[in-house]
């Protein structure tokens, strides 16, 4: 059975999931620069999945604050 959840837990689920996908982005990125020199097999797949959280960032960002990205650009 599903739960129902109001507008205020779902968006604390929202920048719970936004707050996780920074830190994932970052550790990625982190790990793919450290692994330049040793792994470059190793080094892209970090860089990847860090591109890949810094989307799905993008994403709960549009969600939680709409419009606000585009103003960056």
């Amino acid at each position: 059975m599903m739960d129902v959840v109001d507008s205020d837990e779902l968006l604390r689920r929202i920048q719970r999931a936004r707050t996780r996908a920074q830190e994932e982005a970052r550790a990625w990125q982190a790990r793919g620069a450290d692994l330049v020199d040793d792994d470059a097999d190793a080094a892209r797949d970090a860089r990847t999945r860090g591109i890949a959280y810094q989307a799905v960032l993008e994403v709960l960002d549009e969600i939680v604050t709409p419009g606000r990205s585009a103003e960056g650009r």
